[in-house]
């Protein structure tokens, strides 16, 4: 499978409880943090959700 970064670009303080659980099961917690992942349907999915918080490329 491919992998693809992504890259979180907006904070997510008023973000609702959902999206800052997925955004912590991807790994990512700081600002302008880059984590690779292979580009599966779960993450695909879990991406879409925070798709305004994060930055993918391939």
């Amino acid at each position: 499978m491919a992998t693809i970064k992504i890259q979180k670009v907006r904070s997510t303080i008023k973000s609702p409880k959902n999206q800052k659980l997925v955004m912590e099961a991807l790994g990512l917690r700081k600002m302008n943090q880059v984590v690779e992942h292979e580009a599966t349907p779960s993450i695909l999915g879990m991406v879409e959700k925070v798709k305004h918080l994060v930055k993918v490329t391939e």
